[in-house]
């Protein structure tokens, strides 16, 4: 699978989500992102993407902003949808640059899948501060990651680079909102999907998938 593909040699359509981890519409895309591919060949990949990376300031919830969002678009949306979220008392929000080195270390480790829904919860829902080292070793110790070796590599900065390169391939595919998911290389969503919708763009993938791959002669023989 190249770098800019999203889907495999083996049919499975793939899902790329880029998300920030102080985003709350990437917590709340995932019930729709689970219930469109319920049941389908898909290989769901999160992507970092920053929102405000450092020295960006970050936000502040006792300003004015967060709370009139919130009041007027994510808390009605998180309870339409039954999720429970709030908004973080932590001020300034963090950066989230090291966390995502921590995503490097667990991709590399097998846990990348519970990760990035392990960060969004710590946030959103137990109001920890994910730009703290402790705290991302205290996560990556949970999903059974060895929180000594964990916290050496973020100190060291083993996977800076390793972030630096997910920023670019971001940049590369002009990720500019959060969450933005690609389907199979063929459709963009950008926002909290629709499940309908999402479904539709798997269903529309696999089919060109398995009409691209099918059976064929070559010069050498059939």
């Amino acid at each position: 699978m190249t770098e800019t593909d999203t889907s495999t040699d083996t049919g499975t359509v793939g899902i790329k989500v880029w998300s920030d981890y102080v985003c709350p519409y990437c917590m709340l895309a995932e019930g729709p992102l689970h219930e469109a591919t319920a049941g389908l060949d898909v290989e769901i990949e999160w992507m970092p993407f920053e929102l405000r990376p450092h020295p960006t300031p970050t936000l502040r919830p006792e300003d004015a902003y967060l709370p009139a969002v919130w009041a007027r678009s994510v808390y009605p949306m998180a309870r339409r949808m039954g999720v429970d979220i709030t908004l973080p008392t932590i001020s300034p929000q963090p950066y989230t640059g090291l966390a995502f080195e921590g995503y490097q270390y667990a991709a590399e480790h097998g846990k990348a899948a519970e990760y990035t829904p392990r960060m969004l919860r710590a946030f959103f829902q137990e109001n920890r501060d994910i730009g703290e080292l402790d705290v991302l070793a205290d996560i990556a110790s949970e999903l059974g990651l060895d929180a000594e070796e964990f916290t050496r590599a973020l100190r060291d900065g083993t996977y800076a680079e390793a972030h630096q390169e997910a920023l670019r391939t971001a940049q590369a595919h002009q990720i500019s909102v959060a969450p933005t998911i690609l389907v199979g290389g063929r459709h963009r969503i950008e926002g909290v999907p629709n499940a309908a919708q999402l479904r539709r763009a798997v269903l529309d993938a696999g089919a060109t998938q398995n009409a691209t791959d099918g059976a064929a002669c070559s010069i050498d023989g059939c």
